[in-house]
């Protein structure tokens, strides 16, 4: 059974910066595309930033310049770098993974099968 558990989120002041990892076990990520993925109470999950198994990423535009997704394949983990954070980036975020490679254009929900527990992300103006 694959699972995904993510890790760094907490609570940071406007401008500041966070890390969350992602790591998977029962399966490898090489082949497949990988997604972070953000909710807030009362709103759609919201795709954030995709990575495919090329190595070529995909960003909301919300985040583009501020967010990096990253994956080591060898230690099967995932990244989210998020710097200048916002408020408004306040959110539960989410790892998935698709049994796919990425779609051109955005990623719904329904677009991955695995997803891990989900981590708290404060901004705080």
């Amino acid at each position: 059974q694959v699972q995904l558990v993510e890790s760094g989120g907490g609570s940071v002041q406007a401008g500041g910066s966070l890390r969350l990892s992602c790591v998977g076990f029962g399966s490898s990520f090489s082949w497949y595309c990988m997604g972070w993925f953000r909710q807030v109470p009362g709103k759609e999950r919201e795709g954030v930033a995709v990575v495919d198994s090329d190595g070529s990423t995909n960003y909301v535009d919300s985040v583009k310049g501020r967010f990096t997704i990253s994956k080591d394949n060898g230690q099967n983990t995932l990244y989210l770098q998020m710097n200048s954070l916002k408020p408004e980036d306040s959110a539960m975020y989410y790892c998935a993974l698709r049994w796919n490679r990425c779609r051109t254009g955005g990623h719904r929900e329904s677009d991955f099968q695995v997803w891990g527990q989900g981590t708290q992300v404060t901004v705080s103006s």
